[in-house]
């Protein structure tokens, strides 16, 4: 039995990847935003495992006191921990901004990563951190990223911020090495038929159980085992290179100094 937390886990993709781990028998941690919404999910969860081991965590992870908090309460809680799932993801939102920082790229980017961090010494050399990434990429403005510009967009915002949340990958991969957990990113599948497509683009979108097989499978599954720093493309069904800037090592450090400045600042 392994201990899994998911991020993001109240409803779609997390929900039924926490789903889908309950029923085999792992132990999992819910987190969400909304006290109402988790205790719903954990019920769910029950009623389709009944003999699992669930527990829920409330963050809201748009504020970055709130993350520093929930990994504080995980190491409180647990002196060990096998897989991070960084599965909540913001595309639009009536509140764009935070705190000064654009919602997307806290959310997306920078509460993972520092989640991530925060959780090193109970995941170890054995964990694995899962980074829900996307197709959708674009050229990390670093101002942006620091609240300091406006992205141009929804998209333009969303994009940029889940290739930084792959470039940190990469990069946090080569910072361990053998001494950390596995870190991958995963692009799960486009417009699946999760609560923020439909949002985002109005469709319905295809099988949430596409995103949900392959958390699992990179959670669990020996072909993730050795994959640490690199990207997986579920529309394509294999590990591929991310946008260019992904594999560019300097321009990936210089996304976690930004990160680190706003953590700093923050």
């Amino acid at each position: 039995m392994k201990t899994l937390l998911i991020t993001g886990a109240t409803d779609g993709i997390g929900l039924l990847t926490a789903t889908k781990l309950a029923q085999s028998g792992h132990r999992v941690l819910l987190h969400g935003r909304s006290a109402e919404k988790l205790d719903a999910a954990q019920r769910a969860v029950r009623d389709a495992a009944p003999h699992a081991d669930v527990d829920v965590y409330r963050a809201d992870l748009s504020r970055l006191a709130d993350v520093a908090a929930l990994a504080d309460a995980i190491n409180r809680d647990l002196t060990s921990l096998d897989v991070l799932i960084n599965n909540a993801g913001v595309f639009n939102t009536p509140q764009a901004e935070v705190d000064g920082l654009d919602v997307r790229f806290t959310v997306n980017t920078v509460a993972p990563y520092l989640l991530a961090k925060r959780l090193l010494t109970p995941l170890g050399s054995t964990g694995r951190i899962v980074n829900l990434s996307s197709a959708a990429q674009a050229p990390v403005d670093l101002q942006a990223l620091a609240g300091r510009e406006r992205a141009r967009d929804d998209f333009d915002a969303y994009a940029q911020s889940k290739l930084a949340l792959t470039m940190w990958t990469r990069a946090l991969a080569d910072e361990l090495g053998d001494d950390g957990p596995v870190v991958v990113a995963v692009n799960p599948g486009s417009l699946l038929g999760t609560k923020m497509v439909k949002n985002a683009f109005g469709s319905d979108g295809g099988d949430v159980n596409i995103g949900a097989d392959i958390l699992v499978r990179a959670a669990l599954s020996d072909e993730f085992a050795h994959s640490t720093g690199l990207y997986f493309d579920n529309d394509a069904g294999h590990f591929a290179p991310p946008h260019a800037d992904g594999i560019d090592g300097q321009k990936c450090a210089a996304v976690v100094d930004a990160i680190e400045a706003v953590l700093a600042e923050h």
